[in-house]
């Protein structure tokens, strides 16, 4: 396996699942029960990733869909939980990365994101700037599992797809991917992908992934 880029997904891959407290928040101010909430919350997302909506008409979009009536202050909280929501780091993804770069291998996040979430993590998320690439789809107008946001991709990290792995928590999404020609697994935890690396000959000089590691700074 010759591999000079490991790609990465944000959301539930260097992002831990949603907050439960800012999903709290979201379903106290809609006042719809979760199951209500998740068939909704998904339908205009990839617009909203694609960066076709913003949070304000992306919650005017849901609100109309489910018959709320939602005033602005609802709209800034909810965008407000939102973003929050998909906030707390997975630590020991993030310090993997970090020593993927110090191990000589390029490092990129490719991610499906909303403009409201991406400002947030570049006010408050330094460790950004240890990748050598972002590819956010809201910013290019396209969006996974369409093949060009790969492609790209690859292309501004400076290595062809045979030579990347990407890793995305959606299988079609992993799917997407491999057709491309990356090497592409679907992320189900740390324990899980240190175990799928070493079986599919993942190289010695190379990292694995921990499970835990210390405190890593914002």
């Amino acid at each position: 396996m010759a591999i000079r880029a490991v790609i990465f997904d944000y959301g539930m891959v260097l992002s831990q699942p949603q907050d439960p407290s800012a999903l709290s928040n979201i379903l106290a101010i809609t006042g719809l029960d979760r199951e209500t909430f998740d068939r909704h919350y998904w339908t205009h997302r990839h617009a909203y990733d694609m960066g076709q909506l913003n949070g304000r008409t992306y919650w005017q979009q849901f609100a109309q869909d489910t018959g709320l009536h939602l005033t602005q202050t609802d709209i800034e909280r909810l965008i407000e939980n939102d973003v929050l929501m998909w906030c707390t780091i997975n630590e020991p993804m993030l310090a993997w990365a970090r020593s993927l770069a110090d191990a000589g291998l390029r490092i990129g996040i490719l991610s499906n994101m909303g403009e409201e979430t991406l400002s947030f993590m570049r006010q408050e998320f330094a460790w950004l700037g240890d990748f050598h690439h972002h590819t956010w789809s809201c910013e290019l107008g396209i969006a996974k599992p369409d093949p060009a946001i790969y492609t790209h991709t690859c292309e501004k990290l400076e290595v062809l797809p045979s030579e990347a792995l990407f890793l995305d928590d959606k299988p079609e999404n992993v799917e997407s991917a491999r057709r491309v020609g990356l090497h592409a697994l679907q992320f189900k935890g740390v324990a899980q992908l240190r175990e799928t690396l070493a079986s599919i000959g993942w190289p010695d000089h190379f990292p694995l992934p921990e499970e835990t590691v210390g405190s890593t700074t914002a």
